[in-house]
């Protein structure tokens, strides 16, 4: 098969497109032909190298991956189906893997992180994270869903527990989780306000945001307690790190939760504990999500209630031009592979 791999770590010159090994059938799997493969940031850091982190190397990176069934182990699922990818890969076997907080497993994996991943003709995949989509929803659309937008329903319904009425700070809403967080607390009934570079602004309040404030010149969290009486917002949804952390906690009303699911700009964040303990703030972790929530989010994207916003579609062999395009922040949406 054709694939896109990197065989050091580097910048995206080092992604080469070229033949690699065939996935081999194997119990309790079942082997994908890819249609379509989103990019996460997490592609950008495989490829750089991540800290502390060894990755296999050849690697094939690629989380967010629809495609048709090539074969089954156990013909479970018949072969042609449409299907997009849990991305998550868990052991099954552990204490949080029965309780059903599959993203707790302690062999925890991402699609494309420690297994190869879906920027390839062809993709080995357990066969419970098969999730078949209806035909009215193309591979594009079902490509760019699942790591986004399961990674925003668990922030606000799973960690934050959103509930209706609540007022939602979606940071860099023209971001992959920026504008899933957008449409998920929309059509659960939040009032939902957001930040965006400037010439993003109409796009982002297309997308359900009551408003939107400069995300890199202004001071969003003197905006969000104009707009809200002084008060500020219930919950802010952080995945920017340490540029915005402080506006971040000085955007939360009284007793708000800031949800953070990821750190693109630096991982180290300070902060006054006075505020944390007077104003009674809860900051909470958030990494992917479960089974069971997948398959609740992607009931809103097959009922057309969601639908990802799509940037831009390169052919896989163009992959670097691809991840450099993600990296210079210029996309709107989800950037995707189509495969074949």
């Amino acid at each position: 098969m054709k694939a896109v791999r990197f065989h050091q770590h580097g910048d995206p010159d080092v992604l080469r497109y070229e033949d690699a090994p065939d996935p081999q059938p194997a119990s309790g799997r079942a082997i994908v032909h890819v249609r379509a493969c989103a990019l996460n940031h997490l592609d950008l850091w495989e490829r750089r190298g991540i800290e502390r982190v060894t990755l296999p190397l050849p690697h094939i990176s690629g989380s967010d991956v629809a495609g048709e069934v090539a074969s089954v182990s156990d013909a479970s699922v018949p072969p042609g189906t449409k299907v997009m990818l849990q991305p998550g890969v868990r052991c099954g076997e552990c204490t949080p893997c029965r309780s059903g907080r599959d993203n707790h497993c302690v062999r925890y994996d991402v699609l494309g992180l420690q297994s190869d991943g879906g920027y390839a003709e062809m993709i080995s995949i357990p066969i419970e994270n098969l999730i078949p989509f209806p035909a009215h929803v193309d591979f594009i659309t079902a490509a760019a869903f699942p790591l986004t937008f399961l990674t925003a329903w668990h922030m606000l319904m799973t960690r934050a527990g959103m509930r209706e009425h609540d007022t939602v700070l979606v940071l860099a809403g023209g971001s992959g989780v920026g504008q899933a967080a957008i449409q998920l607390a929309r059509v659960s009934g939040a009032r939902v306000f957001a930040t965006s570079a400037p010439d993003k602004m109409d796009r982002t309040r297309a997308l359900g945001a009551e408003d939107v404030f400069d995300h890199y010149t202004g001071d969003y969290a003197k905006e969000i307690k104009r707009v809200t009486g002084g008060r500020g917002a219930d919950i802010v949804v952080e995945h920017v790190g340490e540029a915005t952390w402080e506006r971040s906690v000085r955007a939360l009303a009284n007793g708000g939760r800031l949800v953070t699911c990821g750190a693109t700009t630096g991982h180290r964040a300070a902060m006054d504990l006075r505020h944390l303990f007077a104003r009674q703030l809860s900051l909470l972790g958030s990494y992917m999500g479960t089974f069971a929530e997948l398959r609740e989010a992607a009931s809103l994207l097959f009922a057309g209630r969601v639908r990802p916003v799509i940037d831009e579609v390169f052919p896989l062999a163009r992959a670097a031009v691809a991840q450099r395009r993600l990296e210079e922040k210029g996309q709107f949406g989800k950037i995707v592979l189509q495969v074949a």
